[in-house]
């Protein structure tokens, strides 16, 4: 028996935002999805589901062994654990009558057969299999299913993802009941995303969330209106939390961040919240001296902010991403690099006014750095490839989407570094065939994107069936890329997934 981890099983794959969304239920409970804490399924094809030849023939197509559709429609109690009302699937931690856990002489099949039904054993081993949407149909089978299910072991690395209506239930006077969360608290989950929610929403979740003070580690607050008083309430509260999210949080000020931020706080990302400048910076740099990750999405930071982080945090933080910071020039890169040199992973995907001087700067300075992002960078060109490929010897990741200016000449000085696995070429519109001839001697490429560029050709795409250890090919949108082209990709790299 495969370990189902490492199986030729392939698992359905999540869309590419990373949710997996539960359509709305009639019930007033609104919809529910889970994200995955990881972007690794970014750009994957979905793979139909498969069952796993741990089942008996006779199981697995058994019509009527009592199995939901794992297309049917969840509802926040489903994922929540609350109790369905009477004749309703069994759902959560509280079961109605008609639920029983089915013995093995009421199910149908063979003695052996029902057995393995209801073998915990097996179903420890058969779950891995399923996707996190799956398992929350699985989990209403019955009791001995939703009990091996409602381990935290099959939710490692599950976010919740809850909007403010899914909070509570509306009782017959008209009066609203803040939602069970016990359901989350047995299958031990310490992230959450909450959207839409108020100050008094924030304080319900931490009143009726059981892990709430210091079982969750991660908090996600999007298109939110919490208010300084909220946040510092928050932070106080949960004190577990170590890992910040604020995105589209726009009545919460720079202020709120001063009185607010803890020392605890590793992690942070603050993006579209219009209150955020360069106070804002100032506050994280002074107050989060363990900061490991910061991504910062801000309109009005300016290069004086990139100089405020202390000497603490240029020993600490390895990610930096500023993204859409339009105001940041290569000043600000100056500050940036003399600031926080030990960065592994460096976004300016956005930052429109840095130019190839300012790439420079990260090349030379920034020298431990194993993946960098300069997509909609519009003034890089060719120059800023050259720095790139004499000093970063340790690049993995390269992302140059949008880089309108960058040529076939450009790619020639990437076809040195025999580090990089992944090249993403995006909407290049000025790389040709003769460009990707460059790209044919490196062996290291795992991952490669050309989506929307617009001179490829068939035949200049057909010659890269060289790049046998190539996993990931992105054509979308590529005029090139033609059904016989597919074809024979599917005959020469029949280990790389192609994504049309």
């Amino acid at each position: 028996m495969s370990n189902p981890r490492n199986g030729d099983t392939k698992p359905p794959c999540l869309p590419r935002n990373g949710l997996v969304k539960i359509p709305t239920q009639p019930n007033g409970l609104g919809s529910a999805s889970i994200t995955k804490g990881t972007p690794a399924v970014k750009n994957r094809l979905c793979q139909p589901s498969s069952v796993p030849a741990i089942l008996s023939p006779a199981l697995a197509h058994r019509s009527d062994l009592p199995i939901p559709s794992l297309a049917s429609p969840l509802s926040l109690a489903t994922l929540a654990g609350v109790s369905s009302p009477p004749g309703a699937s069994l759902v959560g931690l509280n079961t109605s009558e008609g639920s029983e856990e089915p013995s093995p002489e009421r199910l149908p099949g063979s003695p052996s057969e029902r057995q393995l039904a209801v073998d915990e054993k097996i179903l420890n081993r058969l779950f891995w299999y399923f996707s996190a949407c799956e398992k929350c149909v699985l989990a209403q089978v019955c009791k001995a299913w939703r009990r091996v299910l409602y381990q935290p072991k099959f939710w490692v690395g599950l976010t919740p993802v809850l909007h403010t209506k899914e909070l509570y239930n509306v009782l017959p006077g008209g009066e609203k009941e803040f939602v069970s969360l016990q359901g989350f608290a047995v299958r031990g989950f310490d992230g959450f995303c909450l959207v839409g929610v108020s100050d008094l929403d924030i304080c319900e979740f931490i009143d009726n969330y059981p892990l709430s003070k210091k079982g969750v580690k991660s908090m996600s607050l999007k298109r939110s209106t919490i208010t300084d008083a909220g946040l510092e309430v928050m932070l106080e509260q949960m004190q577990g939390v170590v890992r910040l999210e604020l995105s589209g949080c726009n009545d919460f000020t720079e202020a709120g961040l001063w009185s607010s931020l803890n020392a605890r706080i590793t992690a942070l990302s603050v993006s579209d919240c219009i209150n955020v400048a360069d106070d804002a910076i100032a506050a994280i740099s002074q107050l989060l001296p363990n900061l490991t990750e910061l991504n910062l999405q801000a309109y009005h930071v300016t290069d004086t902010a990139l100089a405020y982080f202390t000497a603490k945090q240029g020993y600490t933080t390895h990610t930096l991403r500023l993204n859409s910071c339009w105001e940041i020039t290569n000043h600000g890169v100056v500050n940036m690099v003399h600031s926080l040199p030990n960065l592994s992973v460096l976004s300016l995907s956005g930052c429109s006014k840095v130019t190839d001087d300012g790439v420079e700067l990260v090349a030379e300075n920034l020298r431990k750095l194993r993946s960098l992002d300069l997509s909609w960078c519009p003034r890089i060109t060719d120059m800023a490839l050259e720095y790139i490929a004499c000093d970063l010897h340790k690049l993995e990741e390269l992302v140059l989407d949008r880089c309108v200016r960058i040529t076939d000449t450009g790619l020639s000085y990437l076809s040195t570094m025999s580090s990089l696995r992944s090249l993403y070429l995006r909407w290049c519109c000025q790389v040709q065939d003769f460009g990707l001839k460059h790209l044919l001697s490196m062996g290291s490429l795992r991952l490669l994107s050309l989506a929307g560029c617009p001179l490829l050709t068939t035949t200049g795409l057909s010659g890269l069936v060289q790049l046998q250890d190539l996993e990931e090919l992105e054509l979308t949108n590529c005029p090139g890329a033609t059904p016989e082209l597919f074809k024979y990709f599917s005959q020469h790299l029949p280990c790389c997934m192609v994504i049309e």
